[in-house]
């Protein structure tokens, strides 16, 4: 599938088209009566009826003065109105309300039109709302509100159907018609994967179902929704689906950390054992700890202990267990030794404040020799995207299911590494015999631009990727990418700021840096612990601004 040029002016009537055809070729099991019906008659309107339905479709709301709908490449907007009435798409004669109908008008249609219900026609708009919703009118059709009104109000009757094939096309609903665009500019490219008859986000028509009800638990949840009722809704909905169940999971966690800033405890108990999400478990402890639930909690954590699934969960367990066993009675815990890492006290200009604490370690430690770039999580990321290009965007079945992805639908599952064990294995081969470099230095040419949810474009320029690939020793970047794989959610953030290249010496180090009054957070002190046993060489830089 290629989005159509911008230069057509009915480039957007093409693409919507493509997504039609798209649709019918993979989904057709899964259309009701009403969707297939939409799909064979839109063919078969008249060009400039068809343009003027998606121009709808593509706009923010569902109500339109036919005056708003001027395009150039339809012409007569009442003549493209016409077939679309004729077949129930749009209506003319929906009853609106007050607030959609000053949402419609302007301030001087609205005081000439109720002028006789007005006590301050000149008013400003919303005050004249206010003063009509004191009436409380009920809602009506523009011609019953305002007789004789120069033009309709032309309302879409296809959004609900129009979001539903937006769904099956790209797996979600927060992502539009406008990707279309955006590629067909240069602006979003993605890596073109080939797709298999399994390559297909929704499976059976209850899927469509439950999709539609998460994403409108989530923007319940957005609105402000009382949180009960929105964990009423999503218990309610049950499916097999790995790709909803993890949404599913997310949302209630969501829900979870929600029920906490409100304190309300019994809710958070009741949510978090219902989620997978990576955190849930570690979650469901801290909130019985917190409503003074000790004995449960120490057995929740202890059963974790037993079987930790990633490293977030040791890191918390080390600090829990010991905090528990002492709120139960038990006998002082030692604590958990902390890492040796080196630690530099720099005290720098309050001038250099202003660069920001990381550019002005960056500054200082360029004067003494050697590249310093401030890198954070993007150097190995992008060189982990780099050479597991393949493995990542490898096309197994399910992982892809629209041309505009710009990571497989799996990633941050527990499975993804294993489902691509021999892939992975073969490109981190490479490090062993010595081929990385060019796998890396090629991908990096002939991928370029092109979005990946590892590599960071904007900042691996080719002067810091050849000094990284010359100063990182490719034993320290397979030990990086190993630990990455265990867990790509987790271990994908919290890499130090800075790291620091002496190409001629073919050896680099990896500065984390605080300024006052900052501390470590939890996922840095994972990656420090880390570099520290590996052999990676690492510190951290406490910055003290001189008075």
């Amino acid at each position: 599938m290629i989005a159509h040029s911008v230069d057509d002016p009915f480039y957007y009537l093409h693409n919507f088209q493509q997504v039609l055809d798209w649709i019918e070729l993979r989904y057709a099991d899964l259309l009701d009566d009403q969707e297939q019906a939409f799909i064979s008659q839109f063919r078969q309107q008249p060009q400039a009826a068809r343009a003027l339905l998606v121009r709808m479709v593509m706009r923010k709301g569902q109500l339109f003065r036919p005056s708003k709908l001027d395009y150039a490449e339809i012409g007569s907007t009442q003549a493209a109105l016409a077939p679309l009435l004729a077949l129930g798409w749009v209506v003319d004669d929906s009853p609106l309300s007050l607030e959609q109908l000053f949402q419609l008008l302007r301030k001087d249609e609205l005081a000439q039109g109720f002028a006789e219900r007005l006590e301050r026609p000149r008013a400003a708009k919303g005050e004249l709302l206010a003063q009509l919703q004191a009436l409380e009118l009920p809602p009506q059709p523009l011609q019953q509100w305002l007789p004789g009104f120069a033009e309709p109000i032309i309302e879409l009757r296809l959004q609900a159907l129009c979001d539903r094939l937006r769904l099956l096309f790209f797996g979600n609903l927060y992502q539009d018609w406008s990707e279309f665009v955006l590629a067909d500019l240069g602006l979003l490219r993605y890596e073109q994967v080939a797709f298999s008859a399994d390559s297909r986000a929704l499976r059976q028509r209850s899927d469509i179902d439950v999709a539609l009800a998460l994403h409108q638990c989530a923007e319940l949840l957005e609105q402000g929704v009382a949180l009960e009722q929105v964990v009423g809704h999503i218990e309610c909905l049950d499916s097999d689906n790995p790709w909803l169940l993890r949404r599913r999971s997310r949302l209630l966690y969501q829900l979870g950390q929600h029920s906490e800033r409100l304190g309300d405890w019994p809710l958070a108990l009741r949510i978090y054992p219902r989620s997978q999400h990576p955190q849930a478990r570690i979650r469901h402890v801290r909130v019985l700890e917190r409503s003074e639930q000790w004995a449960q909690a120490f057995e929740l954590a202890s059963q974790i202990a037993r079987q930790p699934a990633n490293s977030l969960e040791v890191q918390a367990l080390a600090r829990m267990l010991p905090r528990l066993q002492r709120k139960l009675g038990g006998p002082p815990q030692p604590r958990r030794a902390k890492p040796q890492v080196s630690l530099v006290e720099l005290q720098l200009p309050a001038e250099l404040a202003a660069l920001g604490v990381e550019q002005a370690v960056q500054l200082h430690l360029g004067q003494g020799g050697g590249q310093v770039h401030y890198v954070e999580n993007s150097l190995f990321n992008s060189l982990f995207g780099l050479l597991c290009w393949e493995a990542i965007f490898a096309p197994l079945p399910g992982a892809f299911f629209h041309p505009f992805q710009s990571a497989p639908q799996d990633l941050h599952d527990a499975e993804f590494h294993g489902r691509r064990s021999e892939l992975f294995a073969r490109c981190l081969g490479q490090l062993d015999d010595g081929s990385y470099r060019q796998t890396i230095r090629r991908h990096f040419v002939s991928k370029q631009g092109l979005q990946s949810p590892f590599v960071y474009w904007q900042v691996l320029s080719e002067e810091l990727l050849e000094q990284a690939l010359i100063c990182l020793p490719p034993a320290h970047l397979k030990s990086c990418f190993e630990r990455l794989l265990e867990d790509i959610q987790a271990n994908r953030s919290g890499m130090p700021d800075l790291i620091q290249f002496w190409p001629e010496q073919q050896r680099y180090r990896m500065v984390e840096v605080k300024g006052p009054g900052d501390r470590l957070q939890d996922s840095q002190l994972r990656w420090i612990e880390f570099c520290a046993g590996h052999g990676l060489p690492v510190e951290v830089c406490h910055v003290h601004w001189a008075p």
